[in-house]
């Protein structure tokens, strides 16, 4: 057993289990999707209520990611990893337990908090530890890990609830957790944190951290991919039913820009994310997230829908490493927790600001995707326009 654990504890042992726990807390995440709203309102809950329960999951997720990355910072990622896993294998429990809607949201918030302390711990370990010149194919396959619970979370909650109860299947993601805790003690207790310097007071590292132009543009890619994903999860649905398919269309069509982003996270092509600079992979990609939001607005047909979903894929694929190849390369590694969890409290408030804004907004969905491939289209300048600024500057 103990040549087993040595074993384990070998470098690309260690980031593949990682990549498991990665793997798992956006499998927790996605399997949520399909059920969470109808076992809100098969507690009596309103509309407004089960819009709450979703909500809430994302607005706790906030909280546990800065704090995450400011104890990542202070103690290494290892203990508030393996506290994240511990904490969210009890909150997944608790599911058990609910009988009215207000406790639900009590739950949300329990459930959301947990899971948001263990994605910038695990980001900040397999950071910290990939090599240089290899920093754009590590984060890619990250990206493949969390494309294909993306895939996997839906299809496994849905297909699994017409059998069983929310709170079993909760209770299944939460016995995955209290393994992942187990293994977690055992593989990665013997890493040590990176040490930070002394003479820089922690207030003024957080701001000149947001002042940082690479940080900024992961934080804003950051944001506004989950925009989108935002908008599509309310938007596409509609658009589907409108045209006159079924749901298991939707599912399909969300399934093509996995597929489609995973093919690109694993091919060789991957290694363009090690050879071209972030700024310019981030600009592209977004670039054709926005352009596959105007066409989804003009789709009519299947075909259509199809072919423009594979091109957002390919946009999500080439965004994704970007903007974690920009916040490594533009962080330094004794603060690199605090980074992440930033990072990944701005995907989780933009999540919440792309249904929220359109909602708001009361757009068709032809005009909902019109307005956000716009927008996207407008970050895209504005990261090229600092990638030119900055070679001004340089020239200069």
């Amino acid at each position: 057993m103990n040549r087993v654990i040595e074993f384990l504890k070998r470098g690309v042992c260690m980031r593949f289990f990682v990549y498991l726990i990665v793997f798992f807390s956006f499998f927790d995440l996605f399997s949520q999707l399909p059920i969470m709203s109808p076992f809100a309102l098969s507690l009596g809950a309103s509309t407004f209520v089960a819009g709450l329960v979703v909500g809430t999951y994302s607005l706790a997720n906030v909280f546990g990611n800065v704090i995450s990355g400011f104890v990542t910072d202070k103690r290494g990622p290892f203990i508030i990893l393996l506290i994240g896993l511990l904490t969210n294998a009890f909150a997944l429990t608790l599911y058990s337990t609910v009988h009215a809607a207000w406790l639900l949201v009590a739950v949300r918030f329990a459930h959301g908090f947990t899971n948001g302390l263990i994605i910038p711990a695990a980001f900040t370990f397999l950071a910290n530890r990939a090599e240089p010149e290899k920093r754009g194919k590590s984060v890619a396959i990250s990206g493949a890990f969390v494309g294909m619970a993306a895939i996997a979370g839906p299809a496994y909650s849905g297909i699994v609830a017409s059998k069983v109860s929310t709170p079993s299947i909760m209770f299944v993601n939460g016995v995955i957790m209290l393994i992942l805790a187990i293994l977690a003690f055992l593989l990665l207790r013997s890493v040590k944190r990176v040490k930070k310097p002394n003479d820089k007071p922690k207030e003024k590292m957080v701001g000149s951290m947001f002042r940082h132009p690479g940080i900024q543009r992961a934080f804003a890619g950051a944001f506004f991919l989950m925009f989108s994903q935002g908008v599509l999860a309310l938007i596409l649905p509609l658009k589907v039913e409108a045209l006159g398919f079924d749901t298991k269309t939707t599912g399909t069509l969300l399934s093509t820009f996995g597929i489609v982003a995973i093919l690109v996270f694993l091919l060789p092509i991957n290694r363009i994310f090690d050879h071209v600079k972030p700024m310019i992979t981030l600009a592209f990609g977004i670039s054709l997230m926005g352009a596959s939001m105007l066409l989804l607005s003009r789709a009519d047909e299947l075909g259509s829908l199809y072919g423009t979903m594979a091109v957002y894929g390919v946009g999500f694929a080439f965004l994704f490493p970007s903007i974690n190849s920009l916040l490594i390369d533009s962080s330094e590694a004794a603060y690199r927790g605090k980074a992440y969890g930033y990072f990944y409290a701005f995907f989780s408030m933009g999540v919440v600001a792309g249904s929220y804004t359109i909602g708001a907004l009361n757009l068709s969905s032809q005009g909902a995707f019109m307005f956000t491939g716009v927008l996207l289209l407008f970050v895209a300048a504005f990261t090229i326009y600092g990638l030119f600024k900055k070679q001004t500057v340089v020239s200069r």
